[in-house]
């Protein structure tokens, strides 16, 4: 799949003449310019999104497709002309997407390699989004706060968690 979406990816700039970017998650979530968009970001408007980040990636060796997301929404909104400064976001995870949540020494526990994630989550954190994991996910699988990335906190639920934020004017996105 890796290999067909940088395939897909090679093919797709050297017919239309698209650059590959990175503007601000500079490891993933890789896009192309798109200088002849029509309708770009408004670059005036404060973007705040609450990410319910549900879904994982069957195979635990490779990033997954929801988490990789998360670095193409801000990569997209900075390149269509959105300052990072007005990207607000803010992720919830829980479900499937929770096991992206641990720290490299539980993840090779459970999965046998180092977690993909982490970098990435780094990258995020480091620009601002805000990571939040659901407690009752972490309850219903024995993990406890110790056991994740650094710079994540613990919510009382992401059904909370997205409320709360969709009620403060949050747009909504599920991954």
């Amino acid at each position: 799949m890796k290999y067909f979406c940088l395939l897909a990816l090679a093919v797709c700039t050297n017919l239309f003449g698209q650059t590959p970017v990175n503007p601000v998650i500079q490891n993933f979530g890789t896009v192309v310019d798109a200088p002849l968009a029509d309708l770009k970001p408004d670059s005036s408007l404060d973007y705040n999104i609450v990410v319910d980040l549900m879904t994982g990636e069957e195979d635990k060796k490779v990033v997954a497709f929801s988490v990789n997301q998360l670095a193409r929404l801000m990569n997209l909104h900075v390149m269509g002309g959105v300052p990072k400064e007005n990207m607000n976001v803010v992720v919830a995870v829980h479900g499937g997407a929770l096991w992206t949540a641990l720290g490299n020494e539980f993840y090779r526990e459970k999965f046998g390699v180092d977690n993909p994630h982490a970098p990435l989550y780094k990258e995020l954190i480091d620009q601002g989004v805000k990571i939040v994991v659901c407690s009752q996910s972490m309850f219903k699988r024995k993990v406890d706060k110790s056991k994740l990335l650094p710079g994540f906190e613990v919510a009382t639920s992401a059904l909370t968690t997205l409320t709360m934020y969709q009620l403060k004017g949050y747009a909504l996105l599920r991954f």
